[in-house]
């Protein structure tokens, strides 16, 4: 495979590698948001009586909750976003190694290319 071939095909698995990152990236920051309301949820709980009527909506319908189950329902969705932020930033981290090999890959080429142009032109 010639240098120019090999190049093309290493900038598109570069490009693949960067826009499964973005998506990844995409992913943890909705989770982060996800996480940012349920914490607030969280601590609104913490303000209420054991005794005080929590109200869960359900498509157009508000029904009565036990503060317990309603607390405990957050308390499985924190920990649940925590695991998943946790495993997208594995592979963001994953996905920005491998990008960084692309990119010396890539530069690597470049750079041969550029020295058998150079000896070519000089010879």
């Amino acid at each position: 495979m010639d240098a120019q071939k090999q190049l093309q095909a290493l900038s598109e698995e570069f490009q693949q590698l960067q826009t499964e990152l973005e998506g990844l990236i995409d992913a943890r920051q909705k989770l982060e948001s996800q996480q940012q309301e349920n914490q607030g949820v969280q601590s609104e709980f913490a303000q209420l009586d054991d005794d005080s009527k929590i109200y869960k909506l359900v498509g157009p319908v508000l029904l009565k909750q036990d503060k317990t189950e309603a607390s405990m329902a957050v308390n499985g969705r924190l920990e649940f976003i925590e695991k998943e932020i946790k495993r997208i930033e594995a592979e963001i981290k994953e996905k920005e190694e491998k990008g960084d090999k692309k990119r010396a890959e890539v530069l690597q080429i470049q750079s041969q290319a550029q020295q058998q142009q150079a000896a070519a032109a000089s010879a």
